[in-house]
């Protein structure tokens, strides 16, 4: 069953006795829980009939003793376990089987198994499947980030523009919630209908337009050592502004992309966009760069980031400062 589908039943009140939600990406789960949380009782329902447990500090036979309760005053009540993923051994998920395979219909138990998926495999699993409504939430692709902000700001009513979709897929990251989080910053502070920008990505979600990880691939990708120096220089100052873990990883898929474009047959931008699975904005970005990228340079900085992967873990240094290695990386990049 489908994100849509499960809230869709919540509000059609069609409910079953038993959700399951597990799976990677966080903000779904989460998002169907708070939406269950707030609407399937009524407010004055909530104090005697809505129970929040936490699997950490909660054995399955409480959770269970607690499922078979009748509700009071009320239809339903919601028995809601956060973070099931704690229960790690298969005698815990035996122990809640049993309540699956004859649940209380008064109650709707939900699971919150975030961060990983259960194996398919458990009869557990295969129980709910049958008994109950199973949802299983992916991650998100990198890939798949640009796109996905869009349509949530479309659905907002908010319109963006390509390069501050860049900005904040690349400094934010692929973590749903927290782009979510600052997002909602905008909202706040901009009309509802207005074109978001980089200006606004800059000024109100504190990612600075000049100084971060994306505007130092950019500045790899075109060559541009004077600015490339400045923002490290920036980040030297402003660890956090830039983590060498983080200018690592973004600079193999730079390469990788690179190098793609290099032995591609075309150099359409659209079909290009489709061969890395990226905005056609960044498509046509590494066709007019790949010129500034010989095969065999591409080729010889793979080396040179394995190189500095490694010095970032501790291997082969005596405690370097992640600044200097990143000084050091930069400099041989473009050399």
């Amino acid at each position: 069953m489908t994100f849509e589908e499960v809230i869709q039943q919540f509000d059609q009140r069609k409910f079953k006795p038993v959700y399951f939600l597990n799976g990677v990406e966080a903000y779904f789960i989460d998002k169907i829980v708070d939406h269950a949380a707030a609407t399937i009782l009524s407010e004055g329902e909530r104090d005697f009939n809505q129970t929040i447990l936490y699997a950490k500090d909660t054995q399955p036979l409480t959770v269970v003793d607690t499922a078979v309760r009748l509700p009071m005053m009320s239809e339903y009540q919601v028995v809601i376990v956060k973070e099931a993923q704690e229960y790690n051994k298969a005698s815990q998920w035996e122990q809640l089987e049993k309540y699956v395979e004859n649940p209380n219909n008064s109650t709707i138990l939900i699971f919150a198994h975030k961060y990983k998926t259960l194996d398919k495999r458990s009869r557990f699993y295969k129980v709910v499947s049958k008994k109950g409504v199973v949802f299983e939430s992916p991650e998100i692709k990198e890939y798949q980030v640009g796109a996905w902000v869009k349509e949530f700001l479309k659905q907002k009513k908010y319109p963006i523009t390509d390069k501050a979709v860049s900005l904040i897929t690349e400094s934010v990251g692929s973590d749903l919630s927290r782009i979510v989080n600052e997002l909602e910053k905008l909202f706040i502070l901009i009309p509802q209908g207005t074109q978001i920008n980089e200006k606004h990505v800059e000024q109100h979600i504190g990612i600075s337009k000049d100084y971060n990880v994306f505007e130092l691939v950019n500045a790899i990708a075109e060559r541009d050592i004077i600015k490339a120096n400045k923002i490290v220089n920036y980040f030297s100052q402003n660890p956090k502004a830039g983590p060498l873990v983080l200018v690592l990883s973004q600079l193999h898929g730079l390469y990788q992309k690179l190098f793609k474009v290099h032995f591609a047959q075309t150099e359409d931008p659209s079909k290009i966009a489709s061969l890395l699975k990226v905005h056609p904005f960044v498509a046509k970005s590494m066709v007019q760069n790949k010129k500034k990228h010989p095969a065999k340079m591409i080729s010889r900085n793979f080396s040179v980031l394995r190189e500095y992967d490694l010095l970032s873990k501790g291997v082969g240094t005596t405690g370097i400062p992640d600044a200097e290695l990143m000084k050091e990386l930069i400099y041989k990049l473009l050399h």
